[in-house]
């Protein structure tokens, strides 16, 4: 186990606090416990397996985004709702790269379908992706190369008019490394375009540790949208905007059902995922899960 005194990658805070424990429901059963900074409040999950060790959290049929399962009800929403999601998360690169068609990094990329949606649409079109697995349903089904995630950090010389994260800053070990890296391979117009869970939304505090989006141990980092910020402005990055993403309160809804065991997970799902939406419809920062555009600060 990790045994590295914490450090705060937000505010750089070396004390915490448990939250409480949460389960992984994916794969081993083990616990692991929620932390929080005292200096931020920044939530990150504690006691965590080696970075050797963390692939074997991901292996397994359950996770979706690696695994392309169609398997059970919850899993043939999520694809539904993926065909939806596509054309409107490239709508968004759109706008805030502010050109039709550019150059486009995809980082986590997992299985290639937002490259390969972007590529369709004109883009020119790159990923990195950790899972050999993932890299290898992208490479037959779409004939993407996607790149393993190491190959970030080589120098290329290549810049980017928006690079995307979807779900995917949540996993990545050292934060302040990323961050140097995309800013470094982002043009100076350039959009960084970030989807992350929200641990401040109403779902996420109906559930408590049976969130389905805590997503222990492959969930290292749990953001809110302040700590989003903060951690921006920490690279010299600013928030231009912030877009809900609709859908993802159902499916964590019923997700988080099925871990309480509940009798009628998807109903009890829906419902709560509903009224979780009617919220953030007053308030981005209530949503489920957020999509963060930044820019880079003018120096």
């Amino acid at each position: 186990m990790n045994a590295a005194p914490f450090v705060c990658p937000v505010c750089n805070h070396n004390g915490s606090t448990p939250v409480f424990q949460c389960k992984d429901h994916f794969i081993t059963g083990e616990k692991f416990p929620i932390l929080k900074c005292n200096g931020c409040g920044f939530h990150f999950t504690g006691n965590l397996p080696a970075l050797n060790d963390l692939g074997r959290y991901y292996k397994s049929d359950d996770y979706i985004s690696h695994s392309d399962t169609r398997q059970g009800m919850v899993n043939r929403v999520y694809h539904l709702v993926r065909e939806y999601m596509l054309a409107r998360k490239l709508k968004i690169v759109k706008k805030y790269a502010g050109k039709e068609k550019g150059n486009l990094l995809d980082i986590g990329a997992g299985t290639g379908y937002f490259l390969s949606y972007a590529r369709q649409k004109g883009w020119t079109v790159s990923g990195t992706e950790k899972d050999p697995d993932a890299r290898n349903v992208a490479f037959e089904k779409w004939g993407i190369k996607i790149l393993p995630d190491n190959e970030l950090f080589h120098p290329s010389g290549d810049l980017f008019d928006a690079i995307t994260l979807w779900h995917v800053m949540e996993h990545l070990p050292d934060l302040d490394a990323h961050w140097k890296c995309i800013s470094s391979k982002l043009t100076p117009d350039g959009a960084l375009i970030i989807a992350l869970p929200n641990h401040e939304s109403s779902d996420a505090k109906h559930y408590g540790s049976f969130w389905a989006a805590w997503d222990v141990p492959r969930h290292l980092w749990h953001f809110s949208p302040a700590q989003v910020r903060q951690l921006a402005g920490k690279h010299r990055f600013r928030i231009e905007a912030m877009h809900p993403m609709p859908f993802d309160a159902f499916y964590i809804s019923m997700m988080s059902e099925k871990y309480r065991n509940s009798s009628f997970p998807l109903l009890k799902g829906l419902i709560t995922g509903k009224i979780s939406w009617l919220i953030s419809l007053f308030s981005t920062a209530k949503c489920s899960s957020v999509i963060y555009v930044l820019r880079k600060n003018s120096e």
